[in-house]
């Protein structure tokens, strides 16, 4: 058995966190469903930036698009859509054979949408629609505004990958527009089980802005709050409320690790596929990280919702150090939406530069 199939083993979905072109002209990308147990991918717009700046694989559809007279953001989201098009045609026999709970892609709205969940939704139904694939998500960010659109966009049957959550607090009110949502559509007599996710960012809680911490305290934060996000799924999924729609027909949204790659090159680099491995959940992996883990991780424990994980007396520690946790996720989620922003705007910026070299010549 290979070491990422341990994951699947204890009932974790293993995803790979990027897209591009060359991952599926070579192959690669089905190496890895067939040799690393891979059963979806997620992309984002930092993700694409580096395909698109990184490589001519794109630049003759750019040159061709813009001749047509589609416009930059029309261009891009016709490159993105080909691709993951792709990847979801890879994945459909992991779908089938799940009956709809794993083997998704997924393509998030434009980053500069965060603040209008009317547009959003629009734009996330319009994106489903042009993908024409059933095991595909639109992502949108977990913010106020995005919590309007998710629940909107649920209930209008179009699957949501609830990117951009850094706390338990977090999760949970995207987890409660996604109840509220599904308790319409039953309410509705529509169909009761429309596919979610909601992705938990983990690595970034031990970054810059958490600050300097004493050494015993390092690289502690992200998984702590992990580990009581998984808490509170479980809590949740395994509540009154959730065993009536499930009574129904429902689905719980899934939780999913993402920013799982280490930071800190002077520890383990499958530092958090290791302490987060748990049923019910998926794990989205950078392709550096996915390797690491394929060629030295190890499943020595599965993490269990337990009231006395992580040390109850950690939180209390984190505040004597001066982190104001959740500030520090008002924060941490601020600086996601800004940081998608500044690559969206990247990108689009190198499609107009590849099809002005066009008009030039």
């Amino acid at each position: 058995m290979n070491r990422t199939a341990q994951l699947s083993r204890v009932g974790q979905s293993v995803w790979l966190d990027n897209i591009t072109r060359g991952l599926l002209n070579s192959g690669t990308l089905e190496q890895y469903i067939r040799e690393f147990s891979v059963t979806g991918l997620t992309s984002n717009p930092s993700i694409y930036e580096k395909a698109i700046s990184g490589s001519s694989d794109y630049d003759e559809q750019i040159r061709k698009l813009s001749g047509s007279g589609a416009k930059t953001e029309e261009i891009f989201f016709d490159l993105a859509l080909d691709d993951l098009r792709r990847a979801a045609d890879l994945f459909r026999p992991t779908f089938d054979r799940t009956d709809g709970v794993d083997g998704f892609v997924s393509l998030e709205v434009s980053p500069l949408l965060a603040d209008d969940a009317a547009t959003t939704a629009r734009d996330a139904a319009r994106l489903h629609g042009l993908a024409a694939r059933p095991n595909f998500f639109i992502k949108i960010p977990g913010t106020t505004a995005g919590l309007k659109a998710i629940e909107e966009t649920i209930f209008a049957g179009v699957p949501v990958n609830v990117t951009l959550l850094f706390s338990t607090e977090q999760y949970l009110a995207a987890a409660e527009a996604y109840t509220r949502a599904i308790e319409r559509r039953v309410e509705a007599g529509l169909n009761p089980y429309v596919p979610s996710v909601a992705s938990v960012f983990v690595s970034r809680w031990d970054g810059p802005l958490a600050g300097d911490l004493p050494a015993d305290l390092h690289l502690k934060l992200g998984i702590a709050t992990a580990q009581l996000t998984y808490n509170a799924y479980t809590e949740l999924i395994h509540g009154d409320r959730w065993a009536r729609l499930m009574n129904e027909g429902a689905r719980p949204q899934r939780l999913l690790w993402a920013s799982t790659g280490t930071k800190d090159k002077t520890t383990s680099d499958v530092l958090y596929i290791e302490a987060l491995a748990a049923p019910l959940t998926v794990n989205t992996m950078p392709e550096e990280t996915l390797h690491a883990f394929a060629d030295h991780g190890s499943v020595s424990h599965v993490q269990q919702a337990r009231p006395d994980l992580p040390d109850p007396a950690l939180k209390a520690r984190f505040k004597a150090a001066g982190v104001d946790l959740d500030d520090l996720a008002r924060r941490l989620q601020e600086a996601g939406v800004e940081s998608f922003a500044t690559a969206w705007k990247s990108l689009l910026t190198r499609i107009e530069q590849t099809a002005a070299a066009a008009i030039a010549r």
